[in-house]
């Protein structure tokens, strides 16, 4: 059997400030509008984070490193 690794595409967006987003504004959706998915962002806006369940399932995906930008670029780097 052989291995396959798959490249992974980092985004420049930083991991820390839209984690602290999320946690602080998260119903807001400004970590939304932070990594670019501003469709997304106004949703989150108008429906407070799908009533804030939409905002705890960002924030659990930001902390284990599967949220992506708009570009569908992970989000790893935390500084």
């Amino acid at each position: 059997m052989s291995e396959t690794t798959v490249a992974v595409e980092v985004s420049e967006k930083k991991l820390l400030p839209a984690v602290l987003l999320c946690f602080f504004l998260g119903t807001l959706g400004i970590h939304r509008f932070y990594v670019g998915k501003i469709g997304t962002g106004i949703l989150w806006l108008i429906t407070l984070g799908f009533v804030g369940i939409g905002t705890l399932v960002d924030f659990i995906l930001l902390l284990i490193g599967k949220f992506k930008d708009k570009d569908g670029k992970y989000l790893k780097n935390w500084t």
